[in-house]
């Protein structure tokens, strides 16, 4: 089996992320990132790529991060209890994107890889990232769309794959204390090894090389759309899901903050503005209504 190539991983991320952010500069077409390089005491840096106040996009950000450590932290061990122990390396590219109209959905993509050693031992090490997609007014051509890309990025590597990541995804991004589902999903993957180094790079690369593509053409279509004070009204509520998961539920937000990683890059996932509304309740039969109706479930979106 191959040994991992960490200088590879560590390449293609870097190229990574000044693809997507020169894509995303194209899009929006009136300002570009500013870049933040930080470094970390406990081992590692990164760099922080934000964008704000845009023509299509009010907030997005890209960033790169390598950090290292003598420990994996309890956000890891306790998915992974084999890890205990163990130093580790983590590298990845990670994603946000809020656009100011309602109508383009919120999305959020993430490529990652972690390798974990001990004296006397192999190392430990997998690939793990996705693409999920947060609609506020969703289309659902859009959401049909954005799953066959999906799709056919993972067929490929095997006709099973779509169907077991899709699901995955579905399960990872989902709020218990809401019971719905943060948006309408599309992949999630971890512990990605088993074909060994060179395919499960390839698929790794893959999803992060399909992200851009399958969104943009989400944008084109809808960064136009008229829309009035209602509509960004309830975009403001909607954010607030986006906040409760990330500071609640998810995963990498904890492994960065249990690591002692850059806080401010960590949350960049956060948006610029966001509102709460006790007891909200839409209006029935409202375009707010068949969101909850029709898209925060999971669904087969390809048979409809």
């Amino acid at each position: 089996m191959t040994a991992p190539d960490i200088h590879a991983v560590k390449a293609f991320l870097l190229e990574l992320q000044q693809n997507i952010a020169q894509g995303l500069e194209q899009l929006d077409g009136r300002v570009r990132f500013a870049t933040d390089s930080w470094q970390r005491a406990e081992g590692g840096g990164g760099a922080s790529r934000v964008l704000t106040d845009g023509a299509v996009f009010e907030q997005a950000g890209v960033n790169f991060s390598r950090v290292t450590g003598v420990a994996m932290p309890a956000s890891a061990t306790a998915h992974r209890p084999e890890l205990a122990g163990r130093s580790f390396e983590a590298m990845g590219v990670s994603l946000v994107i809020h656009p100011r109209n309602p109508y383009v959905p919120t999305t959020h993509a993430n490529v990652r890889f972690f390798i974990a050693s001990k004296p006397g031992a192999d190392p430990v090490w997998w690939f793990g990232g996705g693409f999920d997609l947060t609609p506020y007014y969703p289309f659902l051509e859009d959401v049909v769309e954005w799953h066959q890309a999906a799709k056919d990025i993972c067929d490929p590597f095997g006709l099973e794959m779509y169907a077991k990541y899709k699901s995955w995804c579905d399960d990872y991004f989902y709020l218990p204390h809401r019971q719905e589902t943060r948006g309408v999903g599309g992949l999630f993957f971890d512990d990605l090894n088993q074909a060994g180094f060179d395919d499960s790079f390839a698929f790794m690369r893959a999803v992060g090389e399909g992200f851009l593509p399958a969104y943009a053409n989400v944008v084109d279509r809808r960064k136009d759309t008229p829309y009035g004070e209602r509509q960004r009204d309830f975009q403001l509520y909607r954010r607030g899901r986006y906040v409760e998961f990330n500071l609640v539920y998810d995963r990498g937000t904890l492994f960065g903050l249990q690591t002692g990683g850059r806080t401010e890059s960590i949350l960049m996932s956060m948006p610029p503005l966001v509102r709460w509304q006790y007891n909200y309740q839409p209006e029935t039969d409202s375009p707010e209504a068949e969101l909850y109706r029709d898209f925060l479930v999971p669904r087969d979106w390809l048979s409809l």
